[in-house]
Parts: C-alpha cells; structure tokens; sequence
C-alpha cells in the first residue's frame, strides 16, 4: 500500500464515481479499478461495490478511508514541516501576493532584492487575496501580500501602503459629464456594476460598504480580473470600482476615473503577513525590511 493509492481511494470516495474520480485525477478508470484491486487483494478484504450509479463503500471501506484521511492528513503535514525546515536552513523568501499587488511593488524592486541578496533563494505565487488567505494559513509561503481587513490575531501584519477607490465611468455617464470630482458609494445605486468575483476582498469591500448605505449593488457580473471590468465601462455597459494606482497603468480615453470622498473610508490597504506565533527566518526579515524601505521612499 502506497500514498497513491490511498490518495486514489480517497478521490473515489469523494466522488462516488470511479469516472469522475478517473477525470479528476486524470487515469482511466481501468487504472483506477486496478489500484481498488491491489488494495483489496493486499487487505484481504472487499472495499466497493460498484453498480451503474456509481460506488458504495463496504464497512471495511469505510474503515480505510477512515485512516487513509488521518494518513494523508500526517503525510500533507509533515510536508509542510519539512518545508519550513528548508526554508529557515537554505534561507529562503517564499511569498503569495495578491493579484496587482506586485504591479505596485513593482517587478524592479523584487529583481533588487534578488541581486542584493544572492545567498536567499526567492519564490512568488499570486492568487487573489482570499486565496493567498487561505493558502497561508495552510503553512503555504512564509510571507504574504494581502488587503485588509484581517481576523484579529491570525497574523502579524506590517501595513506598506494605502490606496484610494474610484469609481470608473464611460465618458458619457451623467458623472462625468457633469464633471463630478468626487464619487459617494450612493453613486452605485440602480447601475449595473461590473466587479471583482468574490474571491477579491474589494468585492466585499464594496458590497459591505452599499449595505452600510442602505441598499444593495446590482452586481451584473464579476470577474477575476480587472481588465474585464474596464473593457466593460469602455463599451459603456456599466460602472466599476477600481484601486487608483492599479487603474492608471491601463487608462482608456473613453473611460472617466472619479476618486471616491475622504470620508467614505474606501481604501486597498496592502500589508505584508507572517503567521502568528511561527518564527520569522532571517530572510524574511531583510525581505521585510527591503520592502518597507522601496515603499517608504517612493512615497516620499
């Protein structure tokens, strides 16, 4: 009995379905009907019956998938130790950054640091925010980029930078035309709002700040990438909400950038994470620090 093979088991289980375990996996099913076999002949024991609907687990089944979860569960771990080891001995920065978060950072910076610190070995990973959230706190990284807000005590945060909401519009919006300076959240009400999916944290921003207001966006679509949202206010479909900094790198002629008002508190606060309670390598550390000095003097 192999990992893989339990890994294998495991996918069958799930799906109730050796075809849908098969695709997932990327076997046929005849590979997969052979690994059940291996096991059961291994075993001494019947594991699945399988029918034209699918699979059902036998009570012996049930007991390996049992200790297969608990197995697998020790063997992800122990990865994730082994990992961290690594990482603290070889001196590594191993970073997830939120999409466009390196777009304000700027891909020069990174190169610096890599030159001026040869002896650390760096990596990067970007996801959406929530995802990076997620996959750091599954001991993914040993350094992360995400936006506020964040659940007290899950991490030790060091803010690098802030930037303003606005409120994008075709040019021959009401808004623009008029030549407003400024946005209200209220602006968004009864127009259609092109906006980033779920898994972005300025999708949550956004909504939560319309709840605050008393009514509710009508989101049309999301997507997971800004572009798509801008591409949309330019054929004058609808309206979008965009970080500043992030939008000035692709302006378009047809398309009009109104910053929302101070008091409307909308803001992309960035901020760079390591996990409560886990030693900080000395890598990390001159990342930090490298990283708070690019920051500090380009906003001087």
């Amino acid at each position: 009995m192999d990992m893989n093979q339990l890994y294998c088991f495991r996918e069958i289980c799930r799906c109730g379905s050796m075809a849908q375990a098969a695709r997932n996996l990327y076997h046929s099913t005849q590979n997969l009907s052979r690994i059940v076999k291996a096991l059961e002949e291994e075993l001494g024991v019947v594991l699945l019956y399988r029918s034209a609907s699918g699979v059902e687990l036998t009570e012996s089944g049930r007991c390996l998938l049992e200790h297969a979860e608990k197995i697998l569960t020790e063997q992800w771990m122990l990865q994730k130790d082994l990992e961290l080891i690594k990482q603290t001995s070889l001196g590594e920065v191993n970073l997830l950054s939120a999409f466009g978060v390196l777009r304000l950072v700027q891909p020069e910076s990174i190169l610096r640091f890599q030159k001026e610190h040869p002896e650390i070995i760096f990596q990067y990973r970007e996801y959406p925010d929530l995802e990076v959230e997620r996959l750091f706190d599954q001991r993914e990284g040993n350094v992360a980029f995400s936006i506020e807000p964040f659940d007290p005590g899950r991490y030790e945060i060091t803010p690098i930078a802030s930037f303003r909401f606005s409120m994008i519009v075709h040019k021959s919006h009401p808004l623009a035309v008029s030549g407003r300076c400024q946005a209200q959240i209220t602006d968004l009400k009864g127009e259609p709002v092109y906006l980033e999916s779920k898994a972005f944290k300025i999708h949550h921003i956004i909504k939560n700040a319309c709840d605050r207001a008393g009514f509710a966006p009508d989101i049309v679509f999301q997507t997971s990438g800004f572009s798509l949202c801008k591409s949309a206010v330019s054929r004058g479909s609808g309206v979008s909400v965009v970080v500043n900094d992030i939008y000035r790198e692709m302006a378009d002629s047809n398309v009009v950038m109104i910053p929302f008002a101070d008091e409307e508190n909308l803001r992309w606060n960035v901020c760079m994470l390591t996990r409560t309670g886990e030693p900080v390598t000395e890598a990390v550390m001159k990342f930090q620090k490298f990283v708070k000095n690019e920051m500090r003097e380009r906003n001087s």
